[in-house]
């Protein structure tokens, strides 16, 4: 038999409090940085939220499958206070690894990524359309 709560009318089994409200599960770095994409007529506009991060924490690559693999890593270094040590230290992001599928149409040979003001952005250029040429045609019959 569970170990019930009771709150109001309401029970919880124990259980489900200890799956979720816990140590015994390590907590890894639970935030992720925000990501917006924004489509214009010429581009794709990836911007990641990234305080504090400068361009030497980032790694922006293309993976076998020609996918967008952006990589952060914060190397947080065990330095003490002069005054005094940390008792809990949790503000900083230490390592997130993000896979973007491209879509068919982007230029994969000219994507330029830059920091600014604490923000990876990343310009993925979309391959510009060549217009066809009408397939059919009419032919004088002379």
């Amino acid at each position: 038999m569970l170990p019930v709560r009771h709150y109001r009318n309401r029970w919880l089994p124990d259980v489900f409090n200890d799956l979720f409200d816990n140590d015994w599960m390590t907590r890894s770095n639970a935030t992720a940085p925000s990501i917006n994409v924004l489509e214009t007529e010429n581009s794709y506009e990836l911007e990641l939220a990234a305080p504090g991060m400068t361009k030497e924490d980032f790694k922006v690559t293309l993976d076998t499958d020609g996918d967008l693999v952006i990589s952060m890593e914060k190397k947080v270094e065990d330095e003490k206070k002069k005054e005094g040590h940390y008792l809990r230290r949790e503000y900083s992001y230490t390592k997130f690894q993000q896979t973007m599928l491209l879509p068919d149409n982007a230029d994969r040979e000219n994507i330029n990524a830059e920091v600014i003001n604490g923000e990876l952005k990343v310009c993925i250029p979309k391959i510009k359309k060549v217009p066809e040429k009408e397939s059919c045609r009419s032919i004088e019959v002379k």
